[in-house]
């Protein structure tokens, strides 16, 4: 297995649902799309994991943490199912054995990038929360987490928004949920995955159908 994927966090990269090449992971029915990666089976990791229906998962122990946004499906373990639109997040030392029902499931997952002090395990129904005025009229937003420098969101982008130019201070990850979201670098539609670096730059923006993302800043 490769060691290194877009493992150089100075560079920026753009992952459209285009460019997805799905690889079996070691469980049957279990597969992933690696965004970035820094190891062998045990790596520092960013994918998307797609579970078909009645999958399952061997038990595992987060030994660096364990992030999950659930985009499709149902994920379920032992402690719990977690529809689509549910945020997930387990800490170093947790553990788990996924075992998926009829409706199959896939998330985005971000691995081994947990700091040794942040230890709140929780899930979040983003269905069921509040969203709060952005900068800017038009957008929203839904704080998911935040340790230090690191602040984990959802962002609504109404049609025709327009946000300020701005750095990113620790870089800035994103992928967006809904709609299509544009700057001055290129399109980005439902499934593009981003990963701007620490001191990048862009003034990003949406046309007719608006957007929603999940974004992650301050942890590069």
């Amino acid at each position: 297995m490769d060691t290194l994927i877009n493992a150089d966090f100075d560079k920026r990269v753009v992952i459209r649902p285009e460019d997805y090449q799905w690889i079996d992971s070691p469980m049957p029915g279990v597969e992933r799309m690696r965004l970035d990666r820094v190891g062998d089976e045990v790596a520092r990791a960013t994918s998307l994991v797609r579970y078909q229906p009645n999958s399952e998962f061997s038990p595992h122990t987060h030994g660096g943490g364990e992030e999950f946004f659930v985009l499709e499906g149902v994920f379920s373990d032992e402690h719990g199912d977690y529809p689509a639109g549910t945020y997930v997040r387990n800490p170093i030392g947790t553990a788990h054995t996924p075992k998926i029902g009829p409706e199959g499931a896939t998330i985005f997952v971000k691995l081994q990038q947990f700091k040794a002090e942040d230890q709140l395990q929780f899930s979040i129904d983003t269905h069921s929360q509040p969203w709060y005025q952005g900068l800017v009229e038009g957008l929203t937003v839904m704080p998911l987490h935040e340790f230090e420098a690191e602040h984990v969101a959802l962002v609504k982008w109404a049609p025709n928004t327009q946000f300020n130019a701005h750095q990113h201070w620790g870089g800035e990850e994103i992928l967006v949920l809904e709609g299509t979201f544009y700057d001055e670098h290129g399109v980005y539609p439902k499934g593009t995955w981003i990963r701007s670096p620490h001191g990048s730059k862009h003034t990003p923006y949406t046309k007719e159908d608006g957007a929603l993302i999940y974004v992650k800043t301050g942890h590069l």
